[in-house]
């Protein structure tokens, strides 16, 4: 039986990286098998709300200002065709909406314009997510408030990493948001990127902090280094597919009631690869063919990719809660 912990040592993560790779993804496999049906996947749809023109320096992200990567900039998206494509996304299976806006932080009148995008999408009986950057304690009260279910905001990497990454935003700043998000009642979707350049010493920090919190986030997305042309990590050497399958199955070990999701990264995964992600303790996936600015395998590829895998999505219920019967979703699992 698999023990909750909020005490992990660097070390003891890294002794977890270093088991020989059928071990380590037979005792991830036996700690998910613990908590989850292994052969059901949360299946969530991200829609960028507000695209571009970012202050931040994040190294990775197309959407910065201090970068040319040729992305056009868009303002903030109306409310009817959000609810558009919240709709289009619940038909084709998804039962979590999330919603990114490049902002550093939200203003209070652009975050009137988000409360109202959550209660729509809320009416239509989905899970809602939304990342706007860093917020105070009281424009998370207000989210909440409004019916959001989750707060996504990463830690992207180590500590000690962090700075070759990002200058605009202290790793402390990213901690405070989500302990903001956290007293106000929401549960928490942080994770990383691996594939940045990191050791594997830093991709164990990441998952210690995520870890070691007070409460477990809810959702840890995986990212797999999207890389852009016209960034700073363009041209970043590529991680070894077994590393990226060891670090959702050290997510899986470490944080074992979590959703680990599968995020940035899928176009270049193999079928196969992603299936190995799968058995090392993933159960989540953003479905549709854009991750806010990057590529993502579109719905028909992954609703082939379950039934080869005999996997079926996860309903969602008006509560926030998840069943791990099908229900709905045949769109994803016929």
């Amino acid at each position: 039986m698999s023990v909750i912990r909020h005490d992990w040592s660097r070390e003891e993560i890294l002794a977890l990286f270093d088991l020989p790779f059928n071990d380590l993804l037979f005792r991830a496999q036996s700690v998910h098998r613990e908590h989850f049906d292994p052969n059901t996947v949360q299946v969530s749809t991200l829609l960028s709300i507000k695209t571009g023109a970012c202050p931040e320096d994040c190294s990775y992200c197309p959407q910065s200002a201090k970068y040319d990567t040729g992305l056009e900039k868009e303002r903030l998206l109306p409310l009817e065709e959000v609810v558009e494509a919240a709709r289009a996304a619940r038909a084709k299976g998804a039962t979590r909406f999330c919603m990114g806006a490049a902002w550093r932080n939200p203003t209070d009148k652009n975050l009137e314009t988000v409360e109202a995008m959550v209660r729509a999408v809320k009416d239509l009986g989905m899970e809602t997510c939304v990342t706007l950057g860093m917020l105070k304690a009281e424009q998370a009260q207000r989210l909440k408030q409004a019916g959001l279910d989750y707060y996504n905001h990463n830690l992207d990497t180590s500590p000690e990493f962090y700075g070759a990454i990002i200058s605009t935003r202290t790793y402390e700043d990213r901690l405070d948001t989500l302990k903001h998000v956290r007293e106000a009642g929401l549960n928490v979707c942080a994770g990383g990127i691996v594939g940045m350049g990191e050791s594997r010493r830093d991709r164990a920090g990441l998952l210690q902090q995520l870890a070691n919190m007070p409460k477990h986030p809810e959702s840890v997305p995986i990212n797999n280094l999207v890389q852009v042309e016209g960034t700073p990590l363009h041209g970043t050497a590529k991680l070894d597919p077994f590393e990226f399958v060891r670090t959702v199955a050290v997510a899986r070990i470490l944080m074992p009631k979590s959703y680990v999701r599968l995020s940035a990264g899928r176009t270049e995964m193999s079928d196969e690869l992603q299936a190995l992600c799968f058995h090392a303790g993933a159960n989540s996936i953003f479905f549709g063919g854009k991750l806010l600015t990057t590529d993502n395998p579109d719905e028909d590829h992954d609703s082939a990719l379950f039934r080869r895998l005999g996997l079926k999505g996860i309903e969602a219920h008006h509560d926030g809660g998840s069943c791990a019967s099908c229900g709905a979703m045949d769109t994803l699992c016929a």
